[in-house]
């Protein structure tokens, strides 16, 4: 486009004929800006500045070409637009250019579309690609920036003066687009047409080049994941950031050119990780290490340290390859474009609430809930009305879950999370650096809303029995973890301690001890700082935290929790409180598990003597004393007070509780061992069996409460001598087992070692001791060495080789004191 100063003077005689040089033209279409009351609206320069309220500007300038006799010929090749130069530890990314290799030379598609999210290297791929063509001596190499279609007419204006195409006037751009559209259709002359960061499909739609017989000529990258991107035989080759490879790979080539090799230690790894082997953010990070002298292992520390911005940890001056942007603003620069997309006004909010969740996904169904749903409605741009004095605020109109899909889909349609069904659990994706940016910049303005919203999303998809679902409970325990670390102190507001109690219960069962010590450990010491050391929320997570220490034989650990919990207890509510007896009862039946015999007699006299007074009464602490009660009877060898006060307890929770209550039916599992343990088999087998229909019925037949209460029932058939019954039953288990939850599942692993004593039972010794050396072997690595399952299956293997030696031994006494054969 001629300058608005050129184009009052008239071409001279004599002067150039043809704009040279490699600078695209500007647009010549017209362009109207606008500013309303107070604001300002500015054009393309400061010529097209609009100031004040109601003014406009109306852009209408042209350019003109003016010939004079022939043009000189066109000097070929032809190198027309700035092709980036490449990155100074380039990565080739070879499994990625054979892809993209593959679908130019397979499909033969019109144009090739790079599609990914920012900073992963696109632009730098398809400047390898220019170069390349460049190499090979292409006649035009011709490179648009093209997040303005009407930067791509101009570019093309400009193109078709340059090589003389045929119908170029030189007095609309977009005729003389056309025309070097039609030269390009109709040329011998190899070319190679890169469009870098389409942002506009539609208006792109007719403005691609035209699709030739051949290798690929047109190359286009772009953040969004639209369809309209690859209509008309063009085909879309999605770009992901670095492999860890590739990430490491750059980083020491990055430092090694700059002498710098010192810088790289054993935290490289762990560093690229942090960064998400982003290509964008290693180009900041690089040169800071460089800049500041820095060793990767304190880079890292400084970069997890949560006070520090990106703009501090990835600073712009660290752009030494190139890229343009800062890196928060490059990883959200689309986002405005997001927000005025339909449905309008959600893209920001629900992208707030992703970038607190794990980068590594979370379920689609947390966008179908209600807490999630108040959020969107509640933080909807525009969603109230302006108050005036004389009329109240419009109540917004509530977001649908339909709504809410439809914003993930318009923020993975340009290229700021990944959201894909087909991804199943981890369905809703969003890079750990784009995450941090949000957090830093957008997400401020909601406050401690969203992380209420996400909390209580992720407890309202929380399945009823984590066993049944136990991928489920992975993934949320997991985006439970990422909420707590990006929220803090705020997650302990009462509105989200839900979560975190849900999260600790999910790991109860010793298939997740070690995980649950761990978990419990840090909750504590969380809750105690922010909740108080006698908060209800604390001492729940000190009984959990004992259980697991119980499954991994730490019995004195358990009982000193219990001990501090019980005082606790005792201190604010007194000794016949049903909660201090439910407290003292779990005390007891710990010392009983850890053979403190002695220790818990004495409590639990003082439990009963209580318990007699309170007869009559319903509290459900007093009736998990009397569970409790009820266990330490068999752990302290005296099975048949345990049917006594089994049979009471049975009795009383049919009448008050009614024949399914959960209570009612533990109680029943628990009297049919019991009844095994007084040598009444088949009254254990008859109630044990009760207890299965129950589950078959409200459950299902492969539900895991079904499962176990079966694996149950095998041991008892096992125990009344029914051998082949409980060897039948066990197959079968370990088979539903196996299918839920794979080979090495602890739950897997308990019915292998249960099979195994079937196994050994019916005379199969050494079957047995070769399927329990696998269970133990696979219980070390998914449980630990100390674990008291492994410590069982040990003990057990043990137990089955003495045996199989001293029946081998008494087989050659038979042999030696048999009579001689004549």
């Amino acid at each position: 486009m001629t300058p608005s100063w050129l184009r009052k003077r008239r071409r001279t005689p004599g002067a150039p004929v043809v704009p040279g040089g490699e600078e695209a033209f500007l647009s010549a279409a017209s362009v109207r800006v606008r500013a309303a009351g107070g604001g300002v609206g500015a054009g393309r320069d400061i010529a097209n500045n609009a100031f004040g309220p109601g003014s406009q500007v109306f852009d209408q300038r042209q350019y003109h070409l003016h010939t004079d006799g022939e043009s000189p010929p066109v000097a070929w090749p032809l190198r027309i637009g700035r092709v980036p130069a490449l990155a100074s530890a380039f990565q080739p990314r070879a499994a990625l250019r054979e892809r993209i290799d593959a679908t130019m030379s397979a499909e033969s598609p019109a144009a090739l579309v790079l599609s990914g999210g920012g900073g992963v290297g696109k632009s730098q791929l398809a400047a390898s690609y220019a170069a390349e063509a460049v190499r090979e001596a292409t006649d035009l190499v011709l490179w648009i920036p093209a997040s303005d279609v009407h930067q791509v007419i101009a570019s093309y204006a400009h193109a078709a003066v340059l090589v003389d195409a045929p119908g170029t006037a030189g007095s609309r751009p977009d005729e003389d687009a056309r025309a070097f559209l039609s030269w390009l259709a109709t040329t011998s002359r190899s070319w190679f047409v890169v469009l870098d960061d389409v942002t506009d499909p539609a208006g792109m739609e007719p403005w691609w080049p035209p699709h030739r017989d051949g290798s690929v000529r047109t190359l286009a990258t772009t953040r969004l994941h639209d369809a309209r991107l690859t209509g008309a035989a063009r085909r879309r080759v999605d770009v992901d950031v670095y492999t860890p490879q590739e990430a490491r790979g750059y980083l020491a080539g990055r430092l090694r050119a700059d002498g710098c090799d010192h810088l790289l230690d054993e935290a490289a790894d762990d560093l690229v990780q942090e960064l998400g082997c982003l290509p964008l953010a290693l180009g900041h990070a690089a040169a800071y290490l460089i800049n500041q002298g820095t060793p990767c292992a304190v880079y890292l520390d400084r970069f997890r340290d949560s006070g520090r911005r990106l703009d501090q940890l990835l600073p712009p001056e660290g752009d030494t390859e190139g890229y343009g942007r800062r890196v928060a603003a490059g990883l959200l620069l689309s986002l405005h474009a997001a927000q005025c997309s339909e449905p309008r006004g959600l893209a920001e909010p629900a992208l707030a609430l992703v970038a607190r969740l794990d980068p590594a996904g979370h379920p689609h169904a947390v966008w179908d809930v209600e807490p999630v749903l108040s959020f969107l409605t509640h933080f909807r741009e525009g969603a109230y009305a302006k108050r005036r004095w004389w009329r109240r605020a419009t109540p917004p109109v509530p977001v649908t879950a339909e709504e809410a899909h439809a914003a993930l889909r318009t923020l993975h349609r340009y290229g700021l999370i990944s959201s894909d069904p087909r991804d199943g659990l981890r369905a809703v994706r969003c890079h750990a650096l784009t995450g941090r940016a949000v957090r830093e910049t957008v997400a401020e303005e909601y406050g401690i809303s969203v992380s209420a919203a996400a909390a209580n999303g992720l407890l309202a998809v929380w399945p009823e029995s984590d066993d049944a679902f136990p991928e489920m409970g992975v993934v949320l325990r997991a985006n439970t973890a990422a909420l707590a670390r990006r929220t803090g102190a705020d997650l302990w507001h009462p509105v989200c301690l839900p979560l975190l109690d849900r999260a600790g219960r999910s790991l109860g069962g010793f298939h997740h001890a070690a995980e649950s010590i761990a978990y419990h450990e840090w909750l504590i010491g969380r809750n105690e700082r922010h909740l108080g050391v006698d908060h209800e929320n604390t001492l729940a997570a000190r009984d959990r935290l004992a259980f697991s220490y119980r499954d991994m034989n730490r019995f004195q650990d358990a009982t000193s929790l219990m001990e501090r919990n019980l005082a606790h207890v005792e201190s604010r509510l007194g000794w016949e409180h049903p909660e201090t007896l439910a407290a003292a009862a779990m005390l007891a039946a710990s010392l009983r598990m850890g053979g403190q015999h002695e220790e818990a007699a004495p409590l639990e006299g003082r439990i009963l003597a209580v318990i007699e007074r309170l007869s009559g009464e319903s509290h459900p602490g007093i009736r998990f004393a009397r569970s409790a009660m009820l266990q330490c009877r068999a752990l302290a060898g005296r099975p048949e007070d345990g049917v006594a006060l089994g049979e009471e307890l049975l009795a009383e929770y049919e009448r008050s509780l009614g024949q399914d209550h959960h209570e009612t039916v533990w109680t029943r599992t628990t009297l049919a061992r019991n009844y095994a343990s007084t040598g009444r088999s088949e009254e254990a087998v008859t109630m044990q069996q009760q207890v299965v229909a129950h589950h078959r019925r409200t459950d299902g037949p492969e539900h895991p409460e079904t499962v176990a209460a079966r694996a149950e029932l095998a041991s008892l058939y096992r125990k009344a001598g029914r051998t082949d019954e409980a060897l039948l039953l066990q197959e079968e288990i370990v088979a539903i087992r196996e299918g839920t939850f794979g080979h090495e599942h602890p739950f897997t692993l308990e019915a292998r070692f249960a099979y195994a004593a079937s196994l050994e039972q019916s005379g199969r010794v050494a079957d047995a001791i070769a399927l329990l050396a696998d269970v133990l072997t696979a219980q070390e690595q998914a449980l630990g060495p100390e674990h008291v399952q492994a410590t069982l299956t040990r003990l057990l293997i043990h137990e089955f080789r003495l045996k199989a030696a001293n029946a081998l031994g008494q087989d050659l006494v038979d042999e030696i004191d048999a009579p001689a054969e004549d």
